[in-house]
């Protein structure tokens, strides 16, 4: 009768609802570091992003992230997040 549910979240970046599986998590760690989280799975507080660099690039000029983990985030951790974005893309 009904299907399973699919969990749907909301890119940080272009604000596009789509399920859990097609995005990217970002977190915030207990020690306040944010990374890529590929396996969905870690702890921390999380925010989710298409896998484009246009919806990073959106995200970090609407300051998305930021809002999410209510911090303000370096710019190291920016270009981070964007050469493992690259990285994920190549696989």
């Amino acid at each position: 009768m009904s299907g399973k549910k699919i969990p749907l979240r909301q890119c940080i970046g272009c604000g596009e609802m789509k399920s859990k599986k097609e995005m990217i998590r970002v977190i915030k760690t207990a020690e306040d570091q944010i990374l890529l989280d590929a396996t969905g799975r870690k702890n921390g507080r999380g925010a989710y992003l298409c896998p484009s660099m246009e919806c990073l690039k959106k995200a970090v000029k609407s300051r998305g992230l930021e809002r999410s983990f209510k911090m303000a985030i370096p710019k190291e951790v920016y270009e981070a997040l964007e050469k493992e974005m690259e990285e994920l893309g190549k696989q």
